[in-house]
């Protein structure tokens, strides 16, 4: 054991180094309003939402470790934005959080299974891409919306945001969100003013914050929140996940990666954590050359990454209460400029092809507007119609 730690150490470089610790704050700091609006979204209390913050952040940490330490390979690990994005629009379900947590420990239990048995694997994977980014595009365009309604709510308060994130964007777009959010702080900073004693309860909020919630099953959850979350992890992180390694010349075994997210997503799932999942954005960077010339000794960086979101994971608590004092409109128009590159990403790759692309218009359509029947969310329903109008042209051209 001691001799595999110290063959280990060889292996780390400031290179690396430096590579993980970018990794960890760029994927942190660039979806967390994401995640906490997406929380909040399906009946989280600040509090609650912390402490979903706190358990991905260190969830994810913990299984990149583990992962890229038996592996030898970048195994780069994020929480699931997609599906956080998903949550923001989909409302509270009956039941409410708790309801929402049953919903997430099936969401990890079907990603255990989607690794484990492969033919489930299979079928997710066979979910025609046009439709799983229909889906994702029309679940994200609303938080899309907020940059803009921000400007309009207030300019003096918005447009710093808008205007960091356009301008660093235009030059290194890899530190546009973190400019966003750098432009957040100096507003709170500068433009909001604070309640008497904001200060001294923001400071007793550093101890991490946890919060146990005894989960629910019902129904409407299970169909609005757990299925559409196993869809848009395992077809928009995973999947992706697996093909930024293979790109960067590694070849990973899909399954026991997925079902160790899934396994690290169960963990989560009690204290509010919705999903872990194989990254993709910081999978390249970690995977890249920019983390070590040499391919062998690049899993150091997803190792420092992993340590710096369990670092970063202990903070949530006094990240969320120092959130809290800005206008809500704020924060999401950070999470909305977060993921306007998914959401152009995904249009087109939902609109490609001619021969789907009223399938996929209609999947979008029902999805962003937000409709709820029987109390399950839009994104279920816009996946169904898309398919079985998919399946009624592929009928049609045959006959």
């Amino acid at each position: 054991m001691l001799h595999r730690v110290c063959l280990m150490l060889k292996d780390l470089s400031a290179q690396s180094l430096f590579m993980g610790v970018l990794t960890a704050f760029v994927g942190f700091a660039s979806s967390f309003a994401v995640v906490l609006q997406g929380l909040k979204g399906v009946g989280a209390t600040d509090f609650e939402a912390a402490s979903g913050l706190m358990a991905l952040s260190v969830s994810m940490g913990l299984c990149a470790i583990v992962l890229s330490t038996v592996t030898r390979l970048p195994i780069s690990i994020a929480w699931s934005t997609p599906g956080a994005a998903l949550m923001a629009t989909s409302g509270a379900v009956e039941g409410g959080f708790s309801a929402a947590v049953g919903a997430f420990l099936v969401c990890a239990l079907l990603i255990v299974f989607a690794g484990l048995f492969r033919p489930l694997g299979r079928a997710v994977a066979a979910i025609p891409a046009p439709l799983a980014n229909a889906m994702l595009a029309g679940v994200i365009i609303t938080l899309c919306f907020a940059p803009f309604k921000a400007v309009a709510f207030d300019p003096l308060l918005g447009l710093p945001i808008v205007i960091a994130w356009v301008v660093v964007g235009a030059f290194r777009r890899l530190y546009a969100v973190p400019a966003a959010l750098a432009a957040f702080v100096g507003v709170m900073v500068f433009g909001v003013d604070m309640p008497d004693g904001a200060m001294a309860q923001w400071s007793q909020s550093l101890l991490p914050p946890v919060e146990f919630v005894v989960p629910s099953f019902t129904l409407p959850a299970l169909i609005s929140i757990a299925l559409p979350l196993f869809i848009v992890t395992m077809a928009s992180q995973n999947i992706p996940g697996i093909a930024v390694l293979k790109v960067n010349g590694y070849q990973p075994n899909p399954g026991p990666l997925f079902a160790t997210t899934g396994f690290f997503s169960l963990l989560s799932a009690p204290f509010g954590g919705h999903a872990v999942n194989l990254a993709a954005i910081t999978a390249a960077m970690c995977a890249g050359a920019d983390a070590h010339p040499d391919p062998q000794r690049r899993y150091w960086a997803a190792i420092v990454g992993g340590i710096g979101y369990i670092v970063l994971g202990l903070l949530a608590g006094a990240v969320t209460a120092f959130v809290a004092l800005a206008p809500p409109i704020l924060i999401q128009a950070v999470a909305g400029l977060a993921l306007i590159g998914a959401f152009s990403g995904s249009a087109v790759a939902a609109f490609q092809a001619v021969e789907s692309r009223e399938a996929a218009a209609v999947t979008f359509l029902i999805t962003a507007s937000g409709i709820s029947i029987g109390g399950i969310s839009g994104a279920f329903w816009g996946l169904i119609a898309g398919g079985l109008m998919m399946g009624l042209l592929k009928v049609a051209r045959k006959g």
